[in-house]
């Protein structure tokens, strides 16, 4: 069982959580228990207004284990993800985004269009932008004093390539393109 949960489960979530890339998650109907664990790594999350979520394994004997607890703890904090788990409860999507779970809920027939119409919109913004973004806020969620590397790693997009685009295309009043450098 440890094996399981330490050395396949974690590393997958943890890929997820740090593909440097943003992920989305496109959620349609019933998001339980490792669905859950997984969409909780992913950067945002759509889901269909009847979509199902939580984590009812209390009736099955077993806690979540402590690296597949953490992608819930960030999102909904330690009252609810301990609400969630005690109670063994599935609800629906309006309370999921109430609890932190979710970034948008769309009409069940929009799901698809809508979560690639989030990754086009990421896509046409600057991929080194992004992945700065997404290192940083995981950083700052950590709390602590940022380091000098740290601060030097924000800073990088300074003197980029994409930084240069976007500020010509801005002033020129055109769509950048952007090459990630």
């Amino acid at each position: 069982v440890q094996h399981y949960h330490r050395e396949i489960l974690a590393p997958a979530l943890m890929a997820v959580a740090q593909c440097p890339q943003p992920v989305v998650a496109q959620i349609e109907g019933v998001c339980v228990g490792g669905g859950l664990e997984i969409a909780c790594q992913c950067d945002l999350r759509i889901a269909g207004e009847s979509a199902r979520f939580g984590v009812p394994i209390n009736r099955l004997g077993f806690p979540m284990a402590p690296d597949e607890m953490r992608g819930l703890l960030a999102l909904a904090g330690r009252a609810a993800t301990l609400a969630i788990l005690l109670e063994g409860r599935v609800f629906g999507a309006a309370e999921a985004r109430d609890l932190g779970l979710l970034t948008r809920i769309v009409a069940d027939a929009e799901v698809a269009a809508q979560a690639r119409r989030s990754a086009e919109r990421i896509c046409q913004g600057a991929p080194l932008a992004a992945r700065i973004n997404k290192r940083l806020s995981a950083r700052l969620a950590q709390g602590g004093a940022l380091t000098e590397a740290e601060y030097q790693d924000y800073f990088s997009y300074a003197d980029s390539r994409d930084h240069k685009e976007g500020v010509r295309a801005f002033l020129a009043g055109v769509d950048p393109h952007f090459s990630g450098d």
